[in-house]
């Protein structure tokens, strides 16, 4: 296996994550039955917010949770093994924002999704929520995964030690 070049991974990286517009939500239910389910975003450097609706069944399960995790993964259409596909995930902390104040995220999805669509969705029952990543992984292939924050400024090579197997 070549060397990897870890400036360029990061870099491939950022551009994943800037490029996604949904991420994959992976959260409990009052029973602790596991639900996964997926929300439009936008992020910061160091925080991704997801705008729900309050009849939306994963709404009440990312109130109710302190920690959730969340996923990006890349489309499975353009991937070249579907064992190794390109997807970054992180647990993160939950907080209702409401759906009042906060209009520098609002205007990050105006920008993203389209102004008139947000006008509409909120005069609706949505509320923002803040995600905050504490531990992340990125996989782009095998062997080559990263532990990671959002924005990248920890970027480390995962490796195992094959004299364990």
């Amino acid at each position: 296996m070549k060397p990897i070049d870890l400036v360029a991974t990061k870099q491939r990286y950022k551009e994943f994550t800037d490029s996604r517009k949904s991420v994959i939500l992976s959260t409990l239910d009052a029973e602790g039955v596991p639900f996964i389910s997926y929300a439009p975003y936008v992020k910061t450097d160091s925080h991704i917010y997801i705008y729900i609706s309050k009849i939306s069944d994963h709404f009440q399960y990312v109130n109710d949770n302190e920690r959730i995790h969340v996923m990006m993964i890349g489309d499975e259409s353009e991937t070249p093994n579907a064992f190794a596909r390109e997807r970054a995930r992180w647990v993160c902390s939950t907080a209702n924002l409401g759906n009042e104040g906060h209009e520098e995220i609002f205007e990050l999805f105006n920008d993203k999704f389209g102004e008139k669509m947000l006008n509409m969705l909120r005069g609706l029952d949505f509320s923002l929520f803040q995600l905050t990543p504490h531990e992340g992984r990125y996989v782009v292939g095998f062997g080559q995964a990263f532990d990671t924050d959002l924005n990248g400024d920890r970027f480390d090579h995962v490796v195992i030690d094959k004299k364990d197997k």
